[in-house]
């Protein structure tokens, strides 16, 4: 009888429909594919059970996570390869059901249930949230935000570096990740107009990064709300070590309870992807109603493309699952279209796509620099989560199946006056 790692190729290859594009190294020290080629590893028999129970990237992805598949080799190629294959597949018109219909790949199938042992379900990985989504109440936005972003300050300065800036940053060739994600927050305080004796509030304010730099920097008063205490309690510090308490106050608090405007600007970066669908308007307009006539929102957002029926998109499984609950993305045009239904005049759309993928690159590097001291601060299995998800997003952000925009709105008033500069991109 043929190894594992033959026979596994075998029944890939029968359902695919295509030559595996990566190596197999499975538990009997068995190989099989390409030489040279990044390996796909499968330490146990477990993983099989995994993939077969829950088929698909949700199989996969437990799998990862519990430590039973790794990749050995070029992660980037390995993904890049394997995302035609699993992640891409929809637009090939060979689903699963119809490659069953092949007698051969049935054969293969049933050879797949005996390579997996006893056929009992292997219980998901403790990281893995599952719950009915999109309910988007303040409740299960708080549980939502915590599952993310409390998962220790230690791990964060690890993977963001001393910056603490957990979106995209803003690159130029040669640039360090702490340039460019201080020319980000430059870039965010021009487009908003920012002076001295300004009130800002920066919505979803992470660890404090934006609100100290918009004190700092341009003599603005800053409130910063977020939903998580951790992020609260670091931000905090940061700020009084700054000697900003009379500038900057950080509250533990949902965007739709604040009741203090109105403001002169606000900041919203890379917080708006947990707001979902059902939820935009009311977003978009609970910002509006805090800005005063003339005042600036930046809205700093990741966009899906857009799809033929929007009614069949879904959230990535192993995202919702593992590191964003109930998190969603919508095309550019939909975010633009919401804003101006709630009052906004939309003047500026920056899209800064690469950028994200260099930065996920870079973050990833330094996981991978500190693996071990990683797997100490947030558990081995979350820590895979970190490096598989940052990897597979820097692809995509490369690849354009998503980009990230800032979109510039002004809350215009009734005179017409939105006090922008004749050519904007000189943000003045």
């Amino acid at each position: 009888m043929a190894d594992a790692a033959s026979r596994l190729r075998s029944v890939a290859e029968q359902v695919l429909g295509v030559p595996l594009p990566v190596r197999l190294r499975v538990w009997d020290g068995s190989q099989a594919g390409p030489p040279g080629a990044p390996a796909l590893v499968i330490r146990n028999r477990r993983a099989l059970r995994h993939m077969l129970f829950k088929p698909g990237e949700l199989g996969l992805a437990r799998a990862w996570v519990a430590g039973d598949l790794d990749i050995e080799g070029d992660l980037y190629g390995a993904l890049g390869a394997m995302s035609g294959l699993i992640w891409e597949r929809e637009d090939d018109g060979r689903t699963v059901l119809q490659a069953l219909r092949d007698p051969a790949v049935r054969r293969a199938v049933r050879d797949l249930l005996r390579l997996a042992g006893p056929p009992l379900p292997p219980a998901p990985p403790r990281e893995e949230v599952r719950r009915p989504r999109h309910l988007h109440t303040r409740h299960s936005d708080r549980r939502a935000i915590s599952h993310h972003y409390d998962v220790g300050n230690d791990f964060y300065e690890l993977v963001l570096g001393p910056s603490m800036v957990y979106s995209c940053a803003y690159w130029e060739d040669g640039g360090t990740l702490e340039g460019a994600q201080r020319d980000k927050l430059e870039l965010v305080s021009a487009k908003l107009g920012l002076t001295p004796g300004q009130r800002l509030l920066d919505v979803g304010c992470g660890w404090g990064s934006m609100a100290i730099h918009a004190a700092r920097e341009h003599g603005v008063s800053v409130v910063g709300v977020t939903l998580s205490q951790e992020q609260a309690a670091y931000a905090r510090k940061r700020v009084a070590d700054e000697g900003l308490t009379d500038r900057v106050e950080i509250r533990v608090q949902d965007y739709r309870d604040v009741r203090d405007g109105p403001y002169d600007a606000i900041s919203s970066i890379g917080m708006a992807e947990h707001v979902g669908s059902e939820r935009y308007l009311e977003y978009a307009r609970e910002l509006y109603g805090l800005l005063k006539p003339g005042g600036r929102l930046l809205n700093h957002q990741i966009a899906r493309r857009p799809q033929g029926d929007e009614s069949a998109y879904h959230v990535d499984e192993f995202i919702d699952a593992y590191v964003f609950p109930d998190g969603e993305l919508a095309p550019i045009g939909t975010t633009v279209t919401q804003l101006e239904r709630a009052g906004f005049e939309v003047r500026d759309v920056e899209s800064i796509r690469e950028h994200y993928a260099l930065t996920l690159r870079r973050w990833v590097a330094n996981l991978e620099a500190e693996w071990p001291r990683a797997m100490r601060l947030a558990g081995p299995g979350r820590a895979r989560v970190w490096r598989l998800y940052m990897a597979a997003c820097a692809l995509a952000f490369e690849r354009n199946r998503i980009g990230v925009n800032q979109v510039l709105a002004v809350r215009t008033p009734d005179s017409g006056a939105s006090g922008l500069p004749l050519r904007t991109r000189t943000w003045n």
